[in-house]
């Protein structure tokens, strides 16, 4: 083969962050810094040199960052992103001939070998950086070739091995790239703001917050947002709000037979009054679901939309567009099914039309009508049986337009499926938390699984959803419920819960085997007693301040499991890059018994004197513990509280606190 350049010896591979070669962006929020990490070398033993190039995509200027060697030939360096943006990046590399000169310029005064020719050879190099360089940096570096060339005619060493400081700094910012290889391509990084890394949900139906059994209005859901504010909620995610349609459509508990006063299940969508872009009239008009919006934002909050791309058989568009549906031999509109499972009150889109550019332009009209009308969340129904293609057209359209706007996946499907939707532009996506339960499988998957795809997938984590009811809640009662929070809150930064069915520990399931939950809100209006003393709310507001007041709970990045000598406990922590803030979380896992054990820390990584005493605060009882040494002592009661949270009082806060502003953050 033909080389291009035979004098660019550089070798760039290894490049991290980068999703399938460059295919996809990978993701960051506002204020992040970006770690880049690649393998360089070259052949023989020359000093490389390398950069990160960067840039927003809106801009044409580069800007560079260097790169340092960590060893083995992996190298590493950062670039902070302050906009939500897009951007590119790539790395460059070099042979660094001024380096490996004052490299060897050492070993020889280390070995009191002559080094008058060297001295010349050095001052031709600083000769010719100053052709490259300009103004005062440039009449510099002509000075210091001349007093190389003093030098090796005196013919007396310079002293030490480090001689000419001022000269190699100099040198290093005006470094000869003449034969510099670029790494072979420009790789792509999406910028989202805090909300897609760090957020806090809770599902409710509108229908069900009137009283009395009385269907629930905008008005009941605007007068219910201060109590999900009290929470520490910031996301409010309402199922669909549209017109019901009233063809085939379900009774209780999914029931085929229904009677006149069933409401129907909201995601079979459409009806005379209305589809998509129409509100349900029992729930308001279109200026109550403004004003409603309006004052979650009032009380710190967000209204997320359901987004399902289905109809009902009343649904306008079955008499406006059928060529969108399939029909069968009998001429009949096929339903949705997953079998067994059957939603005859349902009807999928055919995504196979022939008519496909007209139905994709519709469904994307569709996101843009509730953009207009203050919406900035969607959580998106089962988008793992429309087609990819779809959704990399549509989300990159709609976020082009809206960087700020976020959508979160529910696709519980095969793990390549829910990636390659997050690559294509999901913001957020559900999780196998929610059937993840012993201390193997939460270590296998927060540990191992979900850190192979961080660059792009984000987890959002669900102990509940109104169709997930799981045998450990069903089973566990009140303490299996408060376990499966603490775990979703402080093993994710973005979690969520399907309430008021959650906190007030609703478990009974529709039989036994079952995941549905018995009387389904899904089917029926709900009435529920939000001030049971039964209640978990107090534990759930204390454990969403607790994550508004850590740092560490707000990433996903600096999760450690840690060896606890019990099966039924799982212990790990979370960090801050900095170390500024040490969050450490024992769990018990056994819903009926007192576990206890040894948890062994490394003091070292935590910045922890290991001869001294250290203290950990239990943030959930406000308890505090002397602890010493990598090994302690923990018991739970599930019967009373059956986590730990501590924050780690330890030497790396003390150094954080003592950094000069300005600093990293």
């Amino acid at each position: 083969m033909e080389p291009k350049q035979g004098t660019r010896r550089v070798v760039i591979e290894g490049v991290s962050p980068e999703v399938d070669c460059g295919r996809f962006p990978s993701k960051r929020t506002v204020g992040d810094r970006v770690h880049v990490e690649a393998d360089i070398f070259a052949d023989g033993h020359e000093e490389l040199g390398a950069v990160i190039r960067y840039r927003r995509e809106d801009q044409a200027e580069w800007t560079e960052t260097p790169l340092r060697e960590l060893g083995n030939d992996r190298w590493r360096g950062h670039f902070d992103v302050p906009d939500l943006a897009r951007y590119r990046y790539t790395v460059e590399a070099w042979v660094d001939r001024f380096a490996t000169w004052y490299r060897d310029l050492g070993k020889r005064l280390e070995a009191e070998q002559d080094v008058s020719v060297e001295l010349v050879i050095g001052a031709d190099l600083a000769e010719h950086a100053a052709g490259s360089a300009s103004g005062r940096d440039a009449a510099t570096l002509r000075r210091w070739a001349r007093r190389l060339r003093s030098d090796s005619e005196k013919q007396s060493p310079p002293p030490g091995v480090d001689p000419y400081p001022k000269l190699a700094a100099l040198m290093a910012a005006h470094p000869d790239r003449t034969n510099a290889v670029t790494y072979g391509r420009e790789l792509r990084l999406v910028v989202d703001r805090e909300r897609a890394r760090f957020s806090t949900w809770y599902e409710l139906f509108p229908r069900s917050t009137g009283e009395g059994g009385r269907h629930g209005t905008f008005g009941d859901v605007e007068k219910r947002l201060a109590y999900v504010a009290e929470l520490g909620f910031d996301v409010v995610y309402l199922p669909p709000i549209h017109p019901i349609g009233r063809s085939f459509r379900k009774g209780r508990n999914n029931s085929v037979a229904r009677s006149r006063r069933d409401p129907g299940s909201p995601w079979a969508i459409g009806a005379r009054e209305g589809g998509h872009t129409s509100i349900h009239p029992k729930l308001g008009t279109m200026e109550d679901f403004e004003r409603m919006v309006e004052t979650a934002g009032q009380l710190g909050m967000e209204v997320a939309l359901d987004l399902a791309y289905q109809c009902s058989a009343d649904h306008p568009y079955i008499q406006q567009h059928p060529e969108w549906f399939r029909h069968r031999p009998d001429g009949t509109i096929q339903y949705a099914e997953n079998p067994p499972k059957k939603y005859q009150d349902i009807y999928p889109m055919d995504f196979g039309t022939g008519a496909w550019r007209e139905l994709w332009e519709e469904l994307k009209s569709i996101v843009d009508f509730w953009i207009d009308h203050g919406v900035r969340i969607f959580r998106v129904d089962n988008p793992h049986t429309k087609p990819f293609q779809f959704w990399e057209w549509m989300l990159g359209d709609v976020k082009a337009r809206h960087p700020d706007v976020l959508f979160l996946s529910e696709a519980f499907t095969r793990p390549k499926v829910m990636h390659r939707l997050a690559k294509l532009g999901f913001d957020q996506s559900y999780t196998y938390f929610t059937w993840r339960n012993t201390k193997q499988e939460l270590i296998e998957y927060f540990g191992r699984d979900l850190p192979a795809v961080r660059d792009f997938f984000r987890p959002n984590l669900w102990p509940n959803t109104p169709d997930i009811l799981t045998e450990q809640l069903q089973a566990g009662g009140r303490p299996a419920f408060v376990t499966r929070l603490i775990l979703a809150a402080t093993l994710g930064a973005s979690y969520g819960i399907y309430g008021p069915a959650f906190e007030l520990c609703e478990h009974v399931p529709l039989a036994p085997g079952k995941e549905e939950y018995l009387n389904s809100e899904k089917y029926e209006i709900r009435e529920w007693d939000l001030h049971r003393e039964t209640s978990l709310a107090p534990l759930i507001a204390k454990v969403n301040r607790i994550r508004r007041d850590n740092g560490a709970l707000q990433r996903d990045e600096g999760l450690r499991f840690h060896r606890v000598d019990n099966d039924q406990l799982v212990a790990y922590s979370k960090a801050t890059e900095d170390g500024s803030n040490v969050i450490l979380v024992v769990v018990n896992l056994d819903p009926k018994w007192v576990h206890s054990g040894f948890v062994t820390l490394p003091l070292a990584d935590l910045g922890i004197d290991p001869v001294r005493t250290f203290e950990v605060h239990d943030l959930l009882s406000g308890s505090r513990f002397p602890w010493r040494g990598p090994v302690n002592y923990v018991e739970l009661d599930p019967k009373t509280l059956p986590a730990h949270v501590f924050a780690v009082e330890g030497s790396n806060q003390e150094r954080a606190r003592e950094r000069p502003k300005g600093g990293r953050r």
